[in-house]
């Protein structure tokens, strides 16, 4: 089986190849990796990998952090091995069919941001109230009946409090790491979830909102208007 293992390591040489040599030695096999954020100091990176039949994956976790000022973030089974070519794949499909783009990003987003699920919602009033309507979604979507939509309006791409109050306790349960981004606009959005983490980085949420944006801009009008066709 094949895990996605998230490390925090010194942004200096050495520090992965000894991270791959101590996985070596428990027999995973790295299968891809992804470069999610650097600073001066550190660097976050996700490391796909395959264990034997019969493995645990706290083996990766022993390995990992026996290098010098390793630490891992979460280990999660891989829904897929998406490297950033996935998100080139995510783009090119948007634009060769601009009316299927808003159902293309949210099946497409999961693999690309290693989430659990995308749904593009639309929050519509209803008397006093507010209702949310599914658009598209991608991935394991949560149910959303009798969800407050506490996220919105929208007018930025941000990560969203996986404990305020809207939030259902199945979510919560779970722990349901979040991240937003308008579609159109501050009533229309498409939302991230992991569930189990770990937390969405500032360079995941910049990416969904540059992939969020650029769907507005290739379908040209609401998303909304595009699903009454």
């Amino acid at each position: 089986m094949s895990y996605v293992l998230r490390l925090v390591l010194p942004d200096k040489p050495g520090a992965l190849g000894a991270v791959a040599t101590e996985l070596g030695k428990v027999d995973a096999d790295i299968l891809a990796m992804d470069i999610v954020e650097r600073s001066p100091d550190q660097a976050v990176d996700d490391i796909v990998v395959a264990l034997p039949s019969g493995r645990q994956p706290d083996v990766l976790i022993t390995a990992a952090e026996a290098v010098p000022g390793v630490r891992v973030e979460s280990v999660r089974p891989d829904p897929g091995i998406a490297a950033r070519h996935r998100e080139w794949e995510l783009v090119e499909a948007i634009a060769a069919t601009p009316k299927d783009a808003v159902t293309i990003l949210a099946r497409m987003l999961p693999q690309v941001l290693r989430a659990g699920w995308a749904m593009i919602v639309r929050v519509e009033t209803n008397g006093d109230g507010k209702t949310v309507r599914l658009l598209a979604g991608g991935g394991g979507v949560p149910n959303l009946e009798g969800v407050t939509p506490g996220w919105a309006p929208v007018d930025q791409a941000v990560v969203l409090d996986s404990e305020a109050p809207w939030v259902p306790d199945d979510w919560k349960a779970v722990g349901t790491e979040m991240a937003v981004a308008p579609l159109w606009d501050p009533d229309t959005a498409v939302i991230v979830g992991r569930p189990g983490g770990p937390a969405m980085r500032d360079s995941e949420v910049a990416r969904l909102a540059h992939l969020a944006g650029l769907t507005s801009v290739v379908t040209g009008r609401s998303p909304l208007s595009i699903f009454a066709d």
